[in-house]
């Protein structure tokens, strides 16, 4: 059975010694049940260095990993790994092949496995399914089985079809394919290791299935659980919320400062035109919603020196700091393929095997770029003209003029500096369409998309999906603490929302 993520190993047959043929369950084990943990213990805070650690370890006492579930985990076949587990597990199957070949047959190994596969499929069933429960107790009756084998009278091969045929019934419509290859397979051994593997994805697929059923539940018990932790830090230092208000009300004055307007450069023109003009929108009336969402843009922008994070997004202020690094890397993409675009023409342009080889051009040198982006720069500008140069050949258009590519090499390189037009333009629609996301949802905001960010949305989507998910269940959490915070920054004039609500 293959070895799986995320913790919850599912064992295989070849795992276990080969003499012995003594097998170990394949659910998950006991210390790691899928559910919520204990409660964390008690938190003694005795200063602000304290508060910081003490809220920090809130992230890892809660009740449950929102992305949680189980897939198969392949090992290389050339990785040391991979290769002792393949000659355990073929040690294994070759020591039952022996016993099964022998004359008399030893069964002993055989109705280990068929033991092992009893209780499989019998902790597939849903707790309604009581006839099927009964065919297999009957069918799978080991003290049975065990008095055919001492009289060498064990029907593997007929066991092994009814194994299938049950199979049948209790897989996944996904897993159908799988359990009909295993009906072409004549070899027993080789039915019995194909049964093992196809049953390791059926016990995911189940395990699964539950998680996301529960998944509900044990959200909302986190809820509770980490608002009442907090709580009880609150309590304790009542000034805990003070980088959060601080937070919050500079989100408040963002919403009621203008955009920054691009600067006349050379760059300018590439994004004049399909520019949603953002800086041209008046402000309007704050309300918490908004507040908030600006407040959430914020984080993705925050300074690695400042210490003032929000207490409350302490938790999450790794995965902010991810997230902001892969928008980062959209800038630089999104930036790279419209300046491109400018010089491709809509025929070269609209193929999407030209777009996919500049992505991979420009995704190659993200990391080089970190360190030493004018270099990565100008690798990207020479790859990404050579590229341009030669699909115009290829479609037989119009080579780049010696001007259109000195044009195009320096106006890629310019994308190095923090300052350059087309970056800036491209980050604030970026943090425009996560803005939308918010307030809309990730799936209406790819409906409408600002200029220049349609060739990356894809990205867009994996990033908006990821925002949504950890704003929404902060926010459930800390809710009602930023609904008081907010009421003592917007006038009760402009506040058309009296609570903050779920974004």
């Amino acid at each position: 059975m293959p070895d799986v993520e995320e913790k919850v190993p599912l064992k295989d047959p070849g795992d276990a010694e080969c003499g012995s043929c003594k097998l170990e369950a394949s659910a998950p084990t006991g210390e790691n049940e899928i559910g919520p943990k204990d409660h964390p213990p008690f938190l003694c805070i005795t200063g602000p260095i304290d508060t910081v650690d003490n809220v920090s370890k809130l992230n890892n006492n809660t009740g449950m990993n929102r992305d949680f579930h189980m897939e198969e985990k392949v090992l290389p076949p050339s990785s040391l790994e991979g290769k002792v587990k393949e000659t355990m597990h073929d040690a294994f199957w070759d020591h039952l092949k022996e016993q099964l070949s022998a004359t008399p047959p030893d069964f002993s190994c055989a109705l280990e496995l068929l033991k092992e596969i009893k209780e499989i499929l019998l902790s597939l069933l849903l707790p309604r399914q009581n006839r099927l429960r009964s065919d297999i107790e009957e069918a799978l009756d080991m003290e049975l089985l065990k008095q055919k084998a001492e009289h060498g009278d064990l029907d593997v091969p007929h066991l092994s079809k009814y194994i299938l045929d049950t199979m049948t019934l209790l897989c996944a419509p996904v897993r159908d394919e799988a359990v009909q290859k295993l009906e072409n397979i004549t070899d027993p051994v080789w039915l019995l290791r194909g049964i093992f593997q196809v049953l390791g994805l059926m016990k995911m697929d189940m395990v699964n299935y539950t998680i996301q059923s529960l998944q509900p539940h044990l959200q909302e018990h986190s809820i509770q659980h980490e608002r009442a932790t907090f709580q009880e830090l609150l309590n304790k230092q009542p000034s805990l919320l003070s980088h959060t208000t601080k937070w919050l009300t500079q989100a408040a004055a963002d919403l009621t400062t203008p955009l920054p307007t691009c600067p006349d450069t050379s760059d300018s023109a590439i994004v004049a035109s399909s520019s949603p003009s953002e800086a041209a929108i008046s402000p309007e009336p704050l309300s918490p919603t908004m507040v908030l969402s600006q407040g959430f843009l914020n984080l993705l922008l925050w300074d690695p020196e400042d210490e003032d994070f929000p207490e409350t997004l302490l938790m999450d202020r790794t995965q902010l700091q991810e997230l902001e690094s892969q928008l980062s890397q959209l800038t630089i993409l999104a930036s790279v393929l419209l300046v491109a675009s400018s010089f491709s023409g809509s025929v070269l342009f609209g193929s999407p095997q030209f777009v996919d080889k500049l992505k991979h051009i420009t995704k190659d040198m993200m990391e080089e770029f970190k360190s030493r982006p004018e270099e990565a720069m100008q690798t990207v500008s020479e790859q990404v003209s050579q590229e341009i140069h030669q699909s115009l050949k290829n479609m037989g258009l119009a080579a780049l003029s010696s001007e259109n590519t000195a044009s195009l090499i320096g106006q890629l390189q310019n994308i190095a500096k923090k300052e350059n037009c087309v970056r800036s333009v491209i980050d604030q629609r970026i943090h425009l369409f996560l803005k939308c996301c918010l307030v809309l949802g990730v799936q209406r905001s790819l409906l409408d998309l600002p200029g220049g960010l349609t060739v990356i949305e894809a990205e867009l989507a994996e990033l908006g999906q990821k925002f949504v998910s950890l704003t929404h269940h902060n926010q459930k959490v800390f809710g009602p603490y930023y609904t008081e915070i907010l009421k003592t920054l917007i006038p009760p004039a402009q506040a058309l929302e009296t609570e903050v609500e779920s974004l």
